[in-house]
């Protein structure tokens, strides 16, 4: 059996996106490969599953590092970040969490031209 095969069966078993880390503690023995870094190999065989066949590839990647199903990926959300978005109302009088692409903007923007002054080493010529 493929170690693709085993990841599939995993990741049905449980039904929810999981690290590599948890795909191989899941797998244990039924893994095929004896590497001493199984995290390693099950995490280039996703990526090079999902980068060959993009769209027709039978896993997802969810986040950075954890993956499921494709038919599945629909039907399961990760906890962490639905709880984490809604369970944080912002305080009374508090200014509105900026958008994801303001934080981009804002982090973008050109850093202000340095003036010649009286510190400047430069202007100081002895």
């Amino acid at each position: 059996m493929s170690t693709l095969a085993v990841v599939e069966e995993i990741l049905r078993e449980t039904a929810v996106p999981m690290s590599v880390r948890e795909i191989v503690q899941h797998a244990g023995p039924r893994l095929p490969s004896k590497s001493k870094t199984p995290d390693t190999v099950v995490a280039r065989d996703l990526s090079m599953d999902i980068k060959r066949k993009g769209e027709g590839s039978r896993f997802v990647r969810t986040s950075p590092g954890r993956y499921t199903m494709r038919d599945l990926a629909g039907r399961t959300t990760d906890v962490t970040v639905t709880v984490t978005a809604a369970a944080t109302p912002p305080a009374a009088g508090a200014p509105a969490p900026l958008a994801a692409s303001a934080l981009k903007q804002e982090r973008a923007a050109p850093l202000p031209a340095k003036r010649a002054g009286a510190n400047d080493t430069a202007s100081q010529v002895g």
